[in-house]
């Protein structure tokens, strides 16, 4: 058995889901007792998963001790009996299970995945899917689908092609994940798409393997001009060992230009490795010294040795920001949210979250193999916290940021656009003009700007059975 690291993974975007792999290695390497045959058998890989869990649980006193291995079929099974009184107490929102090592590794070096390369949304009211982020080198985008585009339909051939709302009538929304095929290359749907400009037509895309770039050479990193004043733009898509040179070029950008008021877009982040986001507040941290605390890790009791404390690091790029508009929804979690906790003691009032409230996933976890079995199991083992302590943000950030504004997530628009809503409001923000909804307010039903209720969140769709990547990115397919 070898352990894999920490990380600080998603939610699957709010309706279930999990996590990931991380960076910042525990020491001693950990040999549950009793440890694992070599066996790839069922019987043995529950062994395996009960032991890490019985070792490394961060909430020792919610394992059920009575789950019987025997009762259940597949490993993760038995691991969502071992962790069901945790996740009825709302601790671990099935943050905790079994994955494959070479799956997850490709998607932590490189943002390795398979599918359309689209990240989806569902809207109830139009019965459509929305694409609500297209990645480059993929093939959605290569067909020319992008944010804002429809799905009205979908078949495996023009002949079959069935309408969402068809589809949902029948199977509910799991129903479209269904129809739009598992994750593998080869695997070919006819789409009925609305384009932007309103047109209807179908259009045959194939899945394949390709590389996520975490911070798109689009829109991922600019300096949006405005009334004389340079405002940075940051789009992380995910945490991921790739994004690090790209996030460290994006600021000396914004360091030589002397910005100091930025817009940091998590909207669709669900998390990643802890070492990216610790890099990220030092990128963050010019104006901080080796003595403040970005962020700690907490472990059980039992493991308490292997707590952590990341100071700000000096770092040849960083800024001093003035000002910073973090753009956030119910899919930013985890890593997202550790950057976003561990600037609030440094900012207060010069820091928002602008657009809806986070998921809420103040713990994390690390990741122990199997490798014979290719099986990684990730156990929530440690929870995150400010240097004021602050780590019990289970409903979110929202509640905890006093100036948090709500904006709407408005994809007839592109990414990095500062005429689509969040980012509007964000620079509006830096700028120095007041919000006038809270998040808090526009949960409650409180009137937007212009006296417009706000839209709803999109629902993203998540898939029955989520690869490495899905875990991280909620709506990927």
């Amino acid at each position: 058995m070898t352990l894999a690291a920490l990380m600080l993974a998603s939610c699957g975007g709010g309706g279930g889901g999990s996590g990931s792999s991380g960076p910042v290695t525990v020491t001693p390497t950990p040999s549950p007792t009793p440890a694992p045959t070599a066996s790839c058998g069922l019987p043995a890989r529950q062994a395996f998963a009960k032991a890490v869990i019985d070792e490394w649980y961060l909430f020792p006193g919610d394992i059920a001790t009575s789950a019987n291995p025997a009762v259940y079929s597949d490993v993760q099974s038995y691991i969502d009996a071992l962790v069901a009184p945790a996740r009825a107490l709302g601790k671990d929102r099935y943050f905790t299970y079994i994955t494959s090592i070479a799956e997850e590794n490709a998607f932590y070096n490189s943002g390795s995945s398979a599918g359309f390369g689209v990240r989806l949304s569902y809207d109830a009211s139009l019965q459509r899917v929305t694409i609500l982020e297209a990645y480059e080198g993929a093939p959605a985008f290569a067909a020319g689908l992008d944010r804002g585009t429809q799905i009205v339909g979908i078949g495996t051939a023009t002949s079959n092609i069935r309408t969402i709302a068809a589809i949902v009538a029948s199977e509910g929304t799991a129903g479209i994940t269904n129809a739009l095929g598992p994750s593998d290359p080869g695997v070919t749907r006819v789409l009925r798409i609305v384009d932007a400009g309103g047109g209807t037509r179908e259009v045959s895309v194939t899945k394949a393997d390709y590389d996520i770039d975490p911070v798109s050479d689009r829109y991922g990193a600019k300096v949006i001009s405005e009334n004389g004043r340079n405002y940075g733009y940051i789009n992380l898509r995910t945490f991921i060992r790739s994004a690090d040179p790209q996030l460290e070029t994006a600021f000396l950008n914004f360091r030589n230009q002397g910005i100091t008021d930025v817009v940091i877009d998590f909207r669709y982040n669900g998390g990643g490795l802890v070492s990216t986001a610790e890099l990220m507040g030092d990128l963050l941290g010019r104006n901080r010294t080796a003595s403040e605390l970005f962020s700690q890790t907490l472990f059980r009791p039992s493991k308490s040795a292997e707590n952590d404390r990341h100071f700000f690091e000096a770092r040849p790029q960083s800024i001093a920001p003035t000002r910073i508009a973090f753009i956030g929804t119910g899919s930013t979690a985890s890593a997202s949210e550790l950057v976003i906790n561990g600037m609030l003691p440094y900012l207060g009032a010069d820091m928002t979250l602008v657009g809806s409230n986070t998921y809420g996933k103040p713990v994390g976890q690390i990741a122990l193999d199997k490798a014979e079995c290719d099986d990684r199991i990730r156990v929530i083992a440690f929870a995150t916290g400010n240097a004021t302590g602050q780590s019990d943000y289970y409903g979110g950030l929202a509640p905890k940021i006093s100036n948090s504004c709500a904006a709407a997530d408005d994809p007839s628009f592109p990414l990095g656009d500062p005429r689509e809503a969040s980012l509007r409001a964000a620079i509006d923000f830096l700028a120095g003009n007041a919000c006038t909804t809270r998040i808090a307010e526009a949960s409650a039903g409180a009137l937007a700007r212009g006296g417009r209720t706000l839209a709803a969140e999109p629902e993203m769709l998540i898939a029955q059975a989520p690869r490495a990547a899905q875990r991280e990115l909620p709506g990927l397919f």
